[in-house]
């Protein structure tokens, strides 16, 4: 089984228990998922399956889309619903304008404090567990980029977000330093991934879904097509001659792509066989090769 597969993550369960219950459902140990998303958040998680794990590394810098609620009032240890409040909540008593002024701090290119209980390391240790010993954790800031951040409705504590950002960034700290720099604390409450890079809800599967079209035997219709994959990178159909060249991790002349980083390389129109990288000029040297004698 190669191929490309969105889960709706529900909440409750943590992105590696989704790819554990892939590999169950579809009988397949090779699986890993495109952006790591907390048990209490839902949404868009991209499963690469299969041969196409070797396309993981194209991924890592997408943007994400996102949806949901900040509750203010009082903030909690891990920034979100599922940790301890710190203090009492207390009375909200702000307008839309007091945040609309304060949340023009969060959009553009930020510097980004990632919270306490993350997978960020500290000495090569998850923060998270020293955060859970009571450990100290001193994470430096790192640049993130907030393209949109749309606030409202507020519906007493209850402040409605939608927002797109760069790979890296914590909702959880927008929720967490907003509700600080408005003096009455804050915290995530609600989290949806609507979309992260090409991948949307639109594509998206339950497990259950996953589950019934293995059944079914329709799996292949429900993963994402091949050419939709990488829409950045532009895309050649090989002839026999530079077919044979690619799968043996041969470099291969592609004269009308002198500008491309990367060329996505396909056998007819659904088999994606590799991505070429350009060495020099229009010489390409096959980077993935998803078939086939090359290395990967």
């Amino acid at each position: 089984m190669d191929g490309v597969f969105v889960i709706d993550k529900p909440a409750g369960l943590t992105s590696h228990d989704v790819v554990s219950r892939a590999r169950r459902i579809l009988a397949e140990r090779s699986i890993g998922h495109l952006g790591t998303l907390d048990p209490m958040a839902t949404g868009v998680l991209p499963l690469v399956v299969g041969r196409m794990t070797r396309l993981a590394q194209f991924f890592a810098a997408v943007e994400k889309r996102y949806e949901g609620e900040i509750r203010l009032g009082f903030a909690t240890t891990t920034y979100d619903a599922e940790g301890e409040a710190l203090g009492e909540s207390g009375p909200v008593g702000i307008s839309m304008g007091e945040i609309e002024a304060v949340g023009s701090r969060f959009r553009g290119a930020i510097e980004q404090k990632p919270p306490p209980f993350s997978a960020k390391k500290i000495g090569g240790v998850p923060a998270y567990k020293l955060a859970r010993r009571q450990q100290p954790v001193a994470l430096a800031a790192v640049p993130v980029h907030v393209y949109e951040l749309e606030l409202g409705p507020l519906q007493g504590e209850l402040l409605g977000f939608r927002a797109r950002v760069s790979s890296g960034t914590y909702l959880r700290s927008i929720a967490h330093e907003l509700g600080a720099a408005l003096g009455v604390g804050g915290h995530l409450h609600r989290l949806r991934r609507t979309a992260a890079g090409e991948f949307s809800l639109a594509d998206a599967l339950t497990l259950d879904a996953l589950e019934e079209r293995r059944r079914s035997g329709t799996l292949a219709e429900a993963a994402v097509h091949p050419r939709r994959l990488l829409p950045e990178f532009p895309a050649v159909t090989a002839n026999e001659e530079s077919e044979a060249a690619i799968r043996n991790g041969r470099p291969v002349n592609l004269p009308d792509f002198s500008r491309a980083k990367y060329i996505k390389v396909f056998r007819g129109q659904t088999e994606l066989i590799a991505i070429a990288a350009r060495i020099a000029g229009t010489l390409f040297q096959p980077k993935v090769v998803l078939s086939g004698k090359g290395k990967s």
